[in-house]
């Protein structure tokens, strides 16, 4: 159930992609932390938030206007391994580089790797830790046997 958050000047992002850069950024997660078929419980607990900025809300010690993208990451304790953590750096940078359409923007975009504190993840009241993930993990993995018997 991870969560992103990306924070982008306004113009360089068109806003005709939020959906594709939502959608691409979250099946990356999912892909990193070794979910290569996302199932509705995957997808509808994974949140993408696109921030639009103006053009001079980003700085770097450098410009007063910074076309820097920022790509904030948060996930349950324990879901990214290192090469998880790897896997998603490369894709999301190669992800917004395509739908800016600028190569160069690879260097300018910054992914930042956050892990919740156990029991800092809270949703429908319940602040989730590692024994209240497996239990969905093991909820959601009972519904998806069901329903693939539920076929045959």
């Amino acid at each position: 159930m991870p969560m992103i958050d990306i924070y982008t000047p306004d113009h360089l992002i068109p806003v005709d992609a939020n959906s594709q850069l939502g959608t691409e950024l979250a099946l990356a997660v999912l892909r990193a932390e070794g979910v290569e078929s996302p199932g509705p419980f995957h997808l509808n607990n994974t949140a993408v938030f696109i921030h639009r900025l103006s053009s001079e809300a980003i700085h770097t010690g450098s410009t007063p206007s910074a076309k820097n993208i920022r790509i904030q990451v948060i996930t349950p304790p324990g879901a990214l391994n290192r090469e998880g953590q790897r896997r998603f750096t490369r894709e999301a940078t190669e992800i917004v580089a395509r739908i800016t359409g600028d190569e160069t923007q690879a260097t300018r975009t910054w992914v930042i790797l956050t892990e919740a504190a156990e029991g800092g993840w809270g949703i429908n009241g319940t602040a989730f830790g590692q024994e209240e993930f497996a239990a969905l993990a093991a909820q959601a993995a009972a519904a998806s046997l069901g329903s693939a018997s539920d076929q045959t």
